[in-house]
């Protein structure tokens, strides 16, 4: 059997209470982790739903009472103890049929001393605890009323099996899942797995597989996920989990013998470079299906009275400068600016802005006239003013004059251009996926003819992948940044921990109190105190060969 050792490879872990004890295990088999929570349980926005339940079973109206989680016993318990006779609700508890899907619900409930009828058996999925009901009831389930207490959502199909097979089923919701306070982590595991930046990635539970969906879905980043999980590892806690991925069409690399964080991480150190190898070369056969870029209509020969022979020259030479950028490396600026250079020349205009896609807001990234100002600052919501309209429909907008009294004209008092008549703007996509948009303005009515308003679309369809592009590799740039400030700062709490005798959390306190008084990032002090570990065993090590020098040899 293969060494138990990571070797180096980035691992990403969701996990939220156990974060702590999912990095330590991570580091001690030889793993760099990355830890991002993904979601935090949240209390109900009412107490109702509990108090009904508590109430309906001292009335006698439930046969058997099902808890799928440990959290939910407690969190249960705590709130019918602040509004009802607690003893009296726990007498009535062990007097019905219970059962529990794992062993932290088992556990709660034996602390309560409440007896448990059925228990799942590994791994602990709703089809184990279905299959443990009927093999324990029999046929009298048939004939009982149901409570189960759902885990931050609800699982339809555990509610449908237990509805087929009895006489009714009562939701009890006692917590519910939602995104974490901070969600900057999660936002740069979306990154950092689409830019394949990470090597193995774990999930313990289901709710880190949607909400990890759910942040790409609000960043615009489900399809770049999806292609990086083509070349990173992925590991499942076990079949529960499972299911949850192969609700968004993901299949898990590994498995581990038994449904817990440390066999996950021990067993799948074992096996994920060879995981990776392999998957990373199916990664490299994989043909991606690029659907080809539209064709303007002045590369078909069509030409018309509006544009001079010039134009069309520039327009040929855009379209290979586009092309040959394609695998370039501009930056994302460079690029913004060749495009409202370009868009100005083919249509004569007195203002060029162009705005790009970050989150729900269009930001003003490039404008033909100086604006520092505003430029990197001004944000428009989508469906905000004819911008904000043009990002949420998709659609161009042309207005030969009188822009200003246009309903869906937002003026901004730092643009003097938003008092110009004429205005033009269209989309700028990639894939059919939003980008950005482009606005033109005359100070004068201008009627843009058919033939500008479809040479624009072209160029925003046109320049949409490269502008992308230029945006995905400057964010790839400041992932890696934090990446790799992340490594030092992990490196330099490790140094603390060893020297100190500090735990984790009172390294990093450490750390962020001589950031903040020295006024240095925490990047700045990591290396700082790397630097200072480095000297100090490069001293050791220079005064131990001096010594070894000096001394006689023994005879």
């Amino acid at each position: 059997m293969p060494e138990a050792n990571f070797g180096g490879l980035r691992v990403l872990s969701l996990e939220s209470r156990r974060s702590v004890e999912a990095a330590k295990l991570i580091r001690t088999y030889g793993g760099e982790p990355l830890i991002a929570p993904a979601m935090r349980e949240v209390a109900l926005d009412s107490d109702q739903p509990v108090l009904e339940f508590a109430d309906a079973l001292m009335r006698g109206d439930f046969d058997l009472v099902v808890f799928t989680t440990g959290v939910g016993v407690r969190s249960l318990v705590k709130i019918i103890s602040e509004h009802r006779d607690r003893e009296k609700f726990l007498s009535v508890l062990r007097s019905v049929k219970i059962a529990a899907r794992g062993p932290k619900s088992s556990t709660a409930l034996r602390e309560l001393h409440v007896p448990i009828t059925v228990v799942a058996p590994e791994p602990f999925t709703w089809r184990s605890l279905v299959s443990a009901l009927e093999e324990k009831l029999g046929a009298t389930l048939q004939g009982m009323n149901i409570a189960v207490q759902e885990y931050g959502t609800s699982n339809p199909e555990l509610l449908t099996a237990l509805a087929e097979r009895s006489i009714s089923i009562t939701r009890l919701p006692v917590y519910q899942w939602a995104l974490p306070e901070n969600v900057q982590p999660l936002r740069e595991a979306v990154l950092a797995l689409a830019h394949g930046h990470i090597d193995v990635v774990l999930f313990m539970n289901a709710g880190q597989v949607s909400h990890l969906f759910l942040m790409a879905e609000r960043m615009g980043y489900t399809e770049a996920l999806y292609e990086g999980f083509r070349s990173t590892v992925v590991g499942s806690i076990g079949p529960s989990t499972t299911e949850g991925l192969s609700l968004y069409n993901l299949q898990p690399d590994f498995e581990p013998t038994q449904s817990k964080m440390g066999f996950l991480i021990s067993e799948l150190a074992q096996s994920a470079q060879t995981l990776l190898d392999r998957k990373r070369s199916a990664a490299a056969l994989h043909v991606s299906r690029t659907p080809p870029l539209p064709v303007s209509p002045l590369l078909n020969g069509a030409r018309t009275s509006q544009l001079t022979e010039q134009t069309a020259i520039s327009t040929v030479d855009f379209l290979h400068e586009i092309s040959s950028h394609m695998a370039g490396t501009d930056p994302l600026h460079a690029v913004l600016n060749r495009i409202v250079e370009f868009a100005s020349s083919v249509i004569s205009c007195d203002s060029c802005f162009v705005y790009v896609l970050e989150e729900n807001q269009l930001v003003l990234r490039a404008s033909k006239n100086p604006h520092s100002d505003v430029v990197d600052r001004l944000g428009i919501w989508l469906g905000q003013g004819i911008t904000g309209w043009v990002g949420w429909h998709r659609e161009p907008v042309a207005i030969s004059s009188k822009a200003l009294e246009d309903p869906r004209f937002k003026r901004f008092r730092e643009l003097p251009e938003d008092t110009f008549e004429a205005f033009l703007s269209v989309p700028i996509l990639c894939r059919s996926k939003l980008v950005g948009v482009i606005n033109l303005q005359h100070r004068k009515p201008h009627h843009h003819t058919e033939e500008e308003i479809r040479l624009l679309t072209t160029v925003g369809n046109l320049v949409g992948a490269e502008l992308e592009r230029a945006r995905l590799e400057t964010e790839n740039l400041q992932l890696s940044d934090r990446l790799e400030s992340r490594k030092h700062i992990e490196r330099a709490k490790g140094i603390l921990q060893r020297d100190f005798g500090l735990d984790e959390d009172g390294a990093y306190r450490a750390m962020q109190r001589e950031s903040r008084q020295r006024r240095k990032s925490m990047r700045e002090i990591a290396e700082a105190i790397i630097l200072n570990d480095d000297l100090r065993k490069s001293r050791l090590g220079e005064a131990g060969k001096l010594i070894g020098r000096e001394m006689p040899p023994s005879k």
